[in-house]
């Protein structure tokens, strides 16, 4: 622990605890290990409940250090403990690393011991271990002791990945990230309000919906057979509409969600057939996970995805399904929600971060895609959103895929231009140039 030298002590912990589909969890035991003492403390949750505070410094001189850290906080939020001031997420620190890399055993901390080649709990006895703390209490005294035990194991485990970790780790930056850590298991807890009475109608009801919903959407399309998605009509529908559709290897349209929403943002006119799609096929609003409290609860999967974004179940989270389901959206009486949302944020860390100073007078001008396109003179100087708004969604899509390192193919699929070897208009073989 001479690698933290700013704090006094560093606590490795973890909870056991369950919790049901739309709930807060509630935490089953609690191991806690100081890393410079080896001071211990396992408490089981009739020990827990009673505390107002975490039984364990967590202030500003301390550190926290745990595998996926939003499950600790969301356990501290239940038992209504204040949050430690400083958290180490091995979880986030861990993809930091690997993130682009092959990580042949998966990114949990069985995965990480793995991948830097340190021994840990067998997967099977970890799996029946976590179906014995879900099956909830009573426990008998050997079953606690056992649950106890495995809990210790995860803390043993954590700090073993942090000696082989901390030589490789940011430290100022990896405490912002334990910092968001906390954020997300804030936002975890409180939920996303939903108007439950109305699920429970939907629910009831979906499957006279989805003929509804096929009836009134294909009506303009021509497509479907009952509920069956017919390729052919929806290859002729291409082609009377003039519409270049990307295409397998195998000269068979690509029929999957990815380039369904690619070709949705391209032409509008694509955008009812996808969302249709993917309300048939894919929103089963049973797994919409809402709690007693009507709240929308599920873990976020905070830095999962490979751009360091959240990526929670699309099935369990409100936002997740199509976007008409998110009228379910509802604050309590005299309360209110907002949908706040960055702008050109990944453009203006880039530039800063580039030094160009072309992209950093992109984002001073307030709209960066549009003077992007002005730069490259595809845009007149008096251009605006309103004026030009397709030519900047071009350069929008072209800026965002070189930051985030698309391939050709998905980049020609984004922009409507057409590859040689993977994109064929239905009409015509004949190729545009390469955007």
């Amino acid at each position: 622990m001479n690698a933290l030298p700013h704090f006094a002590r560093v606590w490795a912990a973890d909870f056991e605890f369950a919790a049901s589909p739309g709930e807060r969890p509630c935490p089953v035991c609690l191991v806690a290990k100081e890393l410079r003492t080896g001071q211990t403390l396992r408490l089981w949750q009739d020990h827990l409940q009673p505390l107002d505070a975490a039984p364990f410094d967590v202030g500003e001189d301390s550190l926290f250090v745990a595998y996926y850290a939003a499950a600790e906080m969301a356990c501290f939020a239940a038992l209504d403990w204040a949050a430690p001031a400083n958290v180490l997420d091995l979880f986030a620190e861990f993809r930091n690393l690997t993130n682009g890399l092959a990580t042949p055993c998966g990114g949990s901390l069985l995965g990480a011991l793995a991948f830097f080649g340190l021994d840990g709990i067998g997967a099977i006895e970890k799996d029946d271990m976590r179906a014995l703390v879900l099956r909830g209490g009573p426990w008998a005294d050997d079953e606690k002791a056992a649950i106890l035990r495995y809990c210790e194991s995860d803390v043993v485990a954590v700090e073993r990945l942090l000696g082989r970790m901390l030589p490789q780790i940011d430290k100022p930056r990896a405490l912002l990230r334990g910092r968001y850590m906390k954020a997300v298991a804030r936002m975890e807890s409180c939920g996303v309000p939903t108007d439950a009475a109305t699920l429970g109608v939907l629910r009831r009801h979906w499957s006279s919906l989805q003929d509804r919903l096929v009836a009134l959407t294909d009506a303009d399309y021509g497509v479907y057979e009952g509920r069956t998605f017919k390729t052919r009509r929806f290859e002729a529908w291409l082609a009377a509409n003039a519409i270049p559709w990307p295409r397998l290897a195998s000269g068979s349209l690509a029929l999957d969600d990815d380039t369904f929403r690619e070709m949705a943002r391209l032409d509008q006119r694509v955008a009812p057939l996808r969302e249709l799609r993917h309300s048939l096929s894919e929103m089963r609003l049973e797994d919409l996970a809402v709690g007693a409290d009507g709240r929308n609860r599920c873990m976020l999967s905070a830095f999962r995805a490979r751009s360091g974004r959240n990526q929670p179940s699309n099935s369990r989270f409100i936002f997740g399904p199509a976007t008409w389901l998110r009228g379910l959206i509802q604050p309590a009486p005299d309360c209110g929600v907002a949908y706040v949302d960055w702008e050109q944020q990944e453009f203006g860390i880039a530039a800063a971060l580039s030094g160009d100073d072309a992209m950093g007078r992109a984002y001073q001008s307030g709209d960066p895609y549009l003077e992007f396109a002005k730069q490259a003179r595809a845009a007149p100087a008096h251009a605006t959103k309103s004026t030009h708004g397709a030519v900047r969604d071009l350069f929008k899509a072209c800026a965002l895929a070189v930051q985030y390192g698309m391939g050709a193919e998905s980049l020609a699929a984004r922009l409507g231009q057409l590859l040689s070897d993977n994109y064929i208009s239905p009409l015509t073989t004949t190729t545009s140039p390469h955007p």
